[in-house]
């Protein structure tokens, strides 16, 4: 079921990390290939509720692109990246996709939503002229037979629970002690996603889902749930679904009550605004990260690339938020999946491309995954779980990676 690898990133990158820059920007001379750009797309929300997320992708994407084309390109081929706005609105979403493929010849596209993902799905499927990854972690993306062409730039929200999961698992048997949980999720696709795979998960691991509690995304009164999770006491509620509200609600209330619950979250709650929002009230909440947060103390050539691009895109800004990350990381393995065919002398057709994708095994990511990673079932089921210090005004790390078998 589980694997771990010890521990930090620095002490596991590898020397075909450290020849990752040389290698992607190999000439054209050497490869024999045209000078044709590579094109990356995108479907990015700068406008609309996702924009606190979109800008800061679309600055990832951007700044990679920027680095990699200063590097020579991808087998000295230039890359060009190609996007619109869309507001985070499926339909606008698909309109830029249909608009920016029939324009150019796109071979790597970012997606905004899971709903554009799946809207998108058929058409890629008949097309068969591309891959594509985005904001989604939807585990319904992991369905190979279903989303042959789309794969998650991470774990699926069901992986990461099942990360949360073996932690917490961990926790209780160093205590000699069966564990207690509670989610609460939101009344969307979203938050309901990974409950059904959790339940079951949990209960393979000898812990006692005690609650189920379903809210309105964004702030609402959660005084009437409060009082039902200080019936159960849980060890831990586990939230998914929401970016900031309702999670510092239940944390505030929950605390005032004296109960010692742990509070936990997944990829989309684990940004430094959880800290800006909530200050101290922050304190020791934890939840699941695929990446190494951007300027803490790790080491690698790649995370050290990626903060020096980002200085020189905007030398004023010295924090990256965790989407710019995320951003940058597409934009990673698009470039390595490029290269991969182009080095097979294959063209850039998406069953191509896809065959170069599920190729990846103990990849090292120079610094921006901790471990050599593995795409199973469309995803790189790998994270780590973080902890809030509000005095320090940072995640830090509490386990070691935790790759799901």
């Amino acid at each position: 079921m589980l694997e771990r690898i010890h521990k930090q990133g620095r002490r596991l990158v590898t020397a075909a990390g450290l020849a990752l820059a040389v290698a992607i920007g190999g000439t054209a001379a050497a490869q024999g290939e045209s000078k044709e750009p590579i094109v990356f797309g995108g479907s990015i929300p700068l406008t609309g509720v996702f924009a606190f997320a979109g800008i800061h992708i679309h600055a990832g994407l951007s700044d990679y692109v920027d680095w990699i084309n200063s590097q020579g390109g991808i087998n000295g081929r230039p890359v060009q990246y190609v996007m619109e706005d869309t507001g985070y609105l499926v339909d606008r979403s698909v309109a830029t996709y249909k608009k920016l493929s029939g324009r150019h010849r796109i071979c790597c596209y970012y997606g905004d939503s899971t709903g554009f993902m799946q809207a998108i799905a058929a058409d890629l499927n008949n097309a068969k002229n591309m891959i594509m990854s985005g904001a989604s972690f939807a585990t319904a993306l992991t369905r190979v037979d279903k989303h042959p062409f789309q794969f998650i730039p991470g774990p699926s929200y069901s992986q990461m629970f099942a990360i949360i999961l073996e932690y917490i698992a961990a926790e209780a048997n160093k205590e000699g002690k069966k564990a207690t949980v509670a989610f609460v999720y939101s009344d969307t696709e979203f938050g309901r996603d990974p409950i059904e795979s959790s339940r079951a998960y949990a209960r393979n691991l000898g812990i006692d889902v005690v609650e189920e509690i379903m809210t309105k995304p964004g702030s609402v009164d959660v005084s009437a749930e409060v009082i039902k999770l200080r019936r159960k006491r849980p060890d831990y509620v586990i939230f998914h679904g929401y970016v900031l509200s309702p999670i510092n609600e239940f944390m505030v209330q929950m605390r005032q009550m004296g109960l010692n619950t742990k509070f936990m979250g997944t990829f989309w709650t684990m940004d430094r605004l959880i800290i800006d929002k909530m200050g101290k009230d922050a304190d020791g909440f934890m939840g699941v990260m695929p990446y190494n947060y951007f300027g803490e103390d790790e080491d690698g050539p790649m995370y050290r690339v990626m903060h020096e691009q980002a200085r020189k895109s905007d030398p004023n800004q010295a924090y990256r938020p965790t989407p710019y990350v995320q951003g940058w990381f597409n934009a990673m393995v698009w470039t390595e999946v490029v290269k991969r065919t182009l080095d097979a002398g294959k063209p850039l057709t998406g069953e191509n491309l896809k065959e170069a994708l599920d190729s990846i095994k103990d990849w090292d990511t120079g610094g921006i995954i901790g471990v050599p990673v593995t795409v199973k079932d469309n995803s790189f089921p790998v994270g780590r779980i973080y902890r809030v210090n509000a005095a320090a005004g940072r995640f830090e790390p509490v386990s070691d990676w935790i790759h799901l078998d």
